[in-house]
């Protein structure tokens, strides 16, 4: 069950060129070395947090902030790539953590 109202962060033209970009990302990834791969989706994911945090409850602007903002999204890795793993790692652990905030069952069940 969300714990925030339901507010629409983005607006159609910013979910339309969120999605153009994730198509022509996938299909630039087909001529491209594979270690871009991450690098595309972080960039993306970036854009969406650019787009959504100022409208985004309190928890989530702190997530990109916090956490999302540490992760640069051109980092792409030739060397040290377990750090680079375990960054990532720790940005999808994070990330769960919110999500299992915001998702959770009340324990003492429905209202």
């Amino acid at each position: 069950m969300p714990t925030t109202a339901h507010v629409w962060v983005l607006d159609e033209d910013e979910a339309v060129e969120l999605l153009a970009y994730l198509i022509t990302a996938a299909r630039t990834q087909v001529d491209e070395a594979a270690e871009y791969g991450p690098m595309r989706l972080l960039t993306a994911a970036h854009r969406l947090a650019e787009q959504i945090a100022p409208r985004s409850s309190r928890a989530i602007a702190a997530f990109v902030h916090d956490e999302l903002e540490q992760v640069p999204e051109l980092a792409v890795p030739r060397t040290g790539r377990e750090e680079y793993v375990t960054r990532l790692d720790e940005l999808c652990r994070s990330l769960a953590a919110h999500l299992t905030a915001r998702w959770a069952p009340d324990p003492a069940g429905p209202a």
